[in-house]
C-alpha cells in the first residue's frame, strides 16, 4: 500500500509550509468564542467524520476541515465585513473551491445564538458531498 504524500495537491495538507503550521498553532491556542463552540460539537464528530481546527491547507488555515469531505467551515467575526476583508474571502474561497474544496460560512453571531441551524446546515453540506462523492464513484 502506497501513502499520499500529505502536502501535495489532494494531500490533507496540500502544500502548507512550515510558517502557516506556526500560526495554525496560534490560531488554535485563541479561537473565539464562536469558534469555540462550534469545535465542542464538531470535535465529536458529525456523521462520523473527523474535524481538524485550524487547519493548514497550501498558504491558507481553515477554521474548521473535513478531510473525508472536503469541506471547509469559516466563522467570520465582524472584521470580515470590511471591504478589503471581504474581498480578500472572495478570492481566497474561489481559489479553495477551485482545488475541489467546499467552504461554507457563518457570522460568529450565528454560531452563538442560531447553533442549531449552524449544526443543520452542516449536516446538510456533509450529506451532499459524501452522495455526490458515492454517485460519482459508482458511475
Amino acid at each position: 500500500m502506497t501513502l499520499k504524500n500529505p502536502y501535495k495537491q489532494g494531500g490533507i495538507f496540500e502544500g502548507a509550509s512550515h510558517l502557516i503550521f506556526q500560526s495554525a498553532k496560534e490560531l488554535r491556542e485563541n479561537m473565539t468564542a464562536g469558534e469555540t463552540i462550534l469545535w465542542m460539537y464538531l470535535k465529536n464528530k458529525i456523521g462520523g467524520l473527523k474535524f481538524r481546527r485550524q487547519h493548514p491547507i497550501g498558504v491558507y488555515i481553515a477554521d474548521f476541515y473535513c478531510h473525508k469531505a472536503k469541506l471547509i467551515i469559516e466563522i467570520d467575526s465582524s472584521i470580515h465585513d470590511l471591504p478589503g476583508i471581504r474581498q480578500k474571502d472572495e478570492i481566497r474561497q474561489k481559489e479553495l473551491e477551485g482545488w475541489g474544496y467546499e467552504v461554507i460560512r457563518f457570522s460568529n453571531e450565528q454560531v452563538l445564538t442560531q447553533i442549531e441551524t449552524v449544526l443543520e446546515t452542516i449536516e446538510k453540506a456533509i450529506a451532499k458531498k459524501i452522495f455526490t462523492k458515492q454517485q460519482n464513484t459508482s458511475s
